[in-house]
């Protein structure tokens, strides 16, 4: 029994990153040796096991047989007999395909090294063609290595394989998964335009490839196409460190130009309202977590309203905290603030732009909310009108914050 540190650890040691998660292979075991020795068996679908003490990832030498699309489509094969090399040659990209013993001694069967040298992805075999997600994490990893490539044959693989289909037997779970994986990292633009490169995009966003190609007013937009915009816009939102929903938003904020009639390019009225509907039917389609899916509905349609909140009056301002709930969710108010930054600085020239709106309406809602509601309460004799006598006062105290 010999036990090897594989995949990302190796990875990112080599390339001077810190390590994360440490996963290895054991070969030459069964699950009862592994059992027998105190380890604990997760695996569904093949063996692996929890150490003991760690509760690091231990996976028996396996190998896999493709029977059907899509990436649960496999048999596996888990052996005393199934060797390292084995193991590594059904992995997705060479660079992942190198072990280390405990020794320290690397075991580098497909030149995963001179590919970490190169900062270049490249798929082991032609077995990669066989699980779709790997188009996924292609993309997941451009986007986290910033000064990676993918190599042009696998490129052309990962072509092939969406012609095939097989990006269509994805399941939405497993496609969210990855996609909000990779809006966490530090160029996340990178994963969709790796997507657009291969033609997966418009198979799994649609609605995103829509957008490249439609233009926008120069004076407002140097970068002209909305693809684009949205493209900086989401990786404005990574190098501010949001969190997933904010970075969600951005790239949802827009569909509305998408769908905008060509005779009426570059203008977009209107594009707000006619976004939502796409971006619920995204948030439905991949099984979005519901403060991701509402945070991207309410960004779409109110940021316009926000890039306008210093020339809207008191009262559309009291009608919009009470659309977005703000009151009682203030957080998440911050959180769609950050998307509409996000918007504003992700034009080409616009990267460094003041954004006043934001400072504005946080004051703004503080005043609303100081409000003596308690005392409205109080002295209302109709009970029914309680709620229309809050929103006027909450009017009367910003139209008075205003004009100071």
């Amino acid at each position: 029994m010999q036990v090897y540190a594989v995949g990302g650890a190796v990875r990112d040691k080599l390339l001077g990153l810190p390590v994360k998660d440490r996963d290895f292979v054991v070969v030459g075991a069964t699950p009862e040796m592994m059992v027998a020795q105190g380890y604990l068996p997760v695996g569904k679908d093949f063996p692996v096991f929890l150490h003991p003490r760690t509760r690091e990832e231990y996976a028996l030498a396996r190998t896999e047989r493709k029977t059907a699309p899509g990436y649960k489509g496999f048999v596996i094969h888990a052996d005393p007999d199934v060797s390292l090399e084995q193991d590594l040659a059904r992995r997705d990209f060479t660079v992942n395909a190198i072990a280390q013993a405990d020794d320290g001694s690397l075991i580098d069967p497909y030149q995963g090294q001179l590919d970490l040298a190169s900062r270049v992805f490249r798929h082991v075999s032609a077995a990669f063609s066989e699980d779709p997600v790997r188009i996924l994490r292609a993309a997941r990893f451009m986007a986290r290595f910033e000064d990676f490539s993918i190599a042009p044959e696998t490129m052309q693989l990962m072509r092939d394989m969406v012609a095939a289909g097989e990006v269509d037997a994805l399941v939405p779970e497993r496609v969210w998964q990855e996609l909000a994986r990779g809006l966490m990292e530090v160029h996340p633009s990178r994963m969709f335009m790796t997507l657009r490169e291969c033609g997966a995009l418009v198979r799994i966003l649609p609605e995103v490839e829509a957008l490249f190609g439609v233009t926008q007013p120069e004076q407002h937009h140097p970068e002209i196409d909305t693809g684009v915009h949205v493209m900086m816009v989401v990786d404005y939102a990574a190098s501010m460190n949001f969190e997933l929903p904010v970075r969600f938003a951005a790239l949802m904020h827009d569909l509305g130009k998408g769908i905008t009639p060509r005779e009426l390019w570059p203008k977009h009225h209107g594009h707000e309202g006619s976004g939502v509907a796409l971006v619920k039917a995204i948030c439905v389609r991949l099984r979005v977590p519901k403060e991701c899916a509402d945070l991207a509905v309410l960004a779409t349609r109110y940021h316009g309203d926000i890039h306008r909140a210093q020339q809207l009056r008191a009262d559309t301002i009291v009608k919009l905290f009470g659309a977005v709930d703000a009151y009682r969710r203030p957080e998440r108010f911050v959180q769609l603030l950050q998307a509409c930054l996000a918007d504003a600085r992700g034009r080409l020239g616009f990267e460094k732009v003041d954004y006043p709106q934001m400072d504005y309406l946080l004051a703004a809602l503080q005043v609303a909310t100081n409000i003596d509601t308690a005392g409205i309460v109080e002295n209302t004799t109709n009970p029914a009108k309680i709620g229309e006598c809050i929103i006027a006062a909450r009017a009367a105290a910003l139209t008075e914050w205003i004009n100071k």
